[in-house]
């Protein structure tokens, strides 16, 4: 059974940072590719980051490039997400999902979700 684990979240002020965890079981973690979504309270879930199988392509939603940066260790079984200059509307629950193959930009694309974790950046 595939189990997804985001750890990481809290509350920051704006400005500050947070690095996400995703730990991944049950599955042959270097053959998928994965990715972070987050929802916001009243909103859509929405696409943040994603990075292929090997770890050498990432992509970025626009209103994080710059800012979010999503690495994976396939020897760890764990995909991270770096958060800098955190700003208030960043606050969402933020979800690691896994997709066997290819990368994927949209919610359709992705087998395995985990519970998620929140992350509140406000004053």
């Amino acid at each position: 059974q595939v189990h997804l684990v985001e750890s990481g979240g809290g509350l920051v002020q704006p400005g500050g940072s947070l690095r996400l965890s995703c730990a991944a079981s049950g599955l042959t973690f270097s053959g998928y590719s994965m990715g972070w979504f987050r929802q916001g309270p009243g909103k859509e879930r929405e696409f943040v980051a994603a990075i292929n199988w090997h770890g050498d392509s990432t992509y970025y939603g626009d209103s994080v490039k710059g800012r979010f940066t999503i690495s994976k260790d396939n020897a760890k079984n764990t995909v991270y997400l770096q958060m800098n200059s955190l700003k208030p509307e960043d606050t969402a629950v933020y979800y690691c999902a896994a997709r066997y193959g290819g990368i994927g930009r949209t919610n359709y694309e992705y087998d395995y979700w985990g519970q998620g974790t929140q992350v509140t950046a406000s004053s």
